[in-house]
């Protein structure tokens, strides 16, 4: 189900395992995924890679993201794909959000 915030941001339901996870953000103008710390831990997901780099934020500031969890299965609409996520804290981000998809 895709539904649309305003012109800029649109918000789809994702399914991770038998898990379904609301409001995540899609941008296909980013090029990084980001899954938050908290839904990382909900999912039982196995312990993040660590991360040798940051992260520049859209609003220009620098992250330390918190590892990696590499190619995870996700549905979208049915739809498989195998995405790497970066895993940050939740304060980083509107808190509304668990996920944002970019390119995948």
């Amino acid at each position: 189900m895709l539904v649309a915030i305003d012109h800029q941001m649109v918000v789809i339901h994702v399914q991770v395992r038998k898990n379904f996870i609301e409001n995540v953000l899609l941008d296909g103008d980013s090029r990084v995924t980001i899954i938050m710390k908290k839904l990382r831990v909900q999912l039982g997901l196995s312990k993040p890679k660590p991360t040798p780099y940051n992260l520049p934020m859209a609003n220009q500031t620098i992250t330390k993201p918190l590892g990696l969890i590499k190619d995870l299965k996700i549905l979208v609409h049915g739809i498989p794909y195998v995405v790497t996520f970066i895993m940050i804290q939740s304060s980083v981000l509107d808190s509304s959000y668990s996920m944002l998809l970019g390119r995948c």
